[in-house]
């Protein structure tokens, strides 16, 4: 059996509890060397096997879990953050279902949301936004023409920008042409939650000087939109006075 299990953003003890089993459980780890935090490994048993996947084909991953999975083992494919998004998984489920092997998931909690802890921050403020997107600018790996930056940005929603630390200048001008003012609150986490985590909060006109200043290139996540600056926002109706919910009659209502 071969679960895919999120590692969460950073911080070993943001692995969900079903993922901190699994990894006690395993007989076979295949762990995202390159951006899951090594600490987690200790959660594994001495006799676990463990390989770093950093330097490998997909075909030598799935090789690895294929003989684990031939052997009885229970493999955990170990994937930062939450397996879902970014995460390539797709293209193993389906080489393991080629080759006949069950596989489950685990999830975990993705980057935007250790970014959104080590901010405070509620990406949908009543009155500000009540949706976030998470999205990447295009590199090797192409983006579909509707799922622009631009044409996102127009939205003025939260916005949890993935993958594109080592482009901030274009991204702040693609972010600007697309709707948002250069004054709109933005943020840079990088490494959020790990030891070593920075948060700089800044403009979407100032991502690329602040970026520079701190040379942040590399394994940070953009956040942008007002919800940022969590100002000029509504009081949710849920815990109004004058409210009434299936637990809870409003103040003065008859009952």
């Amino acid at each position: 059996m071969v679960y895919f299990v999120g590692a969460g953003p950073g911080a070993e003890d943001l692995i969900t509890v079903r993922g901190m089993r699994l990894l006690g459980q395993a007989d076979l780890v295949v762990y995202a060397g390159s951006l899951v935090n090594p600490r987690l490994l200790d959660y594994t048993k001495e006799s676990c096997e463990i390989y770093d996947s950093a330097g490998m084909t997909l075909g030598e991953v799935v090789a690895v879990m294929q003989e684990g999975a031939r052997d009885g083992k229970l493999v955990v494919r170990l994937h930062t953050g939450d397996p879902s998004v970014y995460g390539a998984v797709r293209e193993q489920m389906d080489e393991l279902e080629r080759l006949g092997i069950a596989y489950e998931s685990c999830p975990g909690v993705s980057a935007c949301f250790g970014a959104a802890a080590a901010l405070d921050l509620e990406y949908t403020l009543p009155g500000v936004s009540q949706s976030l997107i998470i999205t990447r600018m295009e590199g090797r790996t192409k983006v579909p023409q509707k799922e622009s930056i631009e044409g996102f940005a127009a939205h003025q929603a939260s916005m949890a920008i993935y993958l594109s630390a080592g482009r901030m200048e274009e991204l702040g001008r693609r972010l600007i042409a697309g709707g948002y003012g250069a004054d709109s609150p933005a943020a840079i986490a990088y490494k959020a939650t790990w030891p070593e985590e920075e948060i700089y909060l800044c403009t979407v006109g100032t991502l690329a000087r602040t970026a520079a200043e701190h040379g942040v290139t590399k394994t940070a996540v953009v956040l942008v939109g007002e919800a940022v600056a969590h100002r000029d926002y509504q009081r949710s109706r849920l815990y109004a006075p004058d409210f009434s919910t299936g637990y809870r009659r409003a103040k003065g209502e008859e009952e």
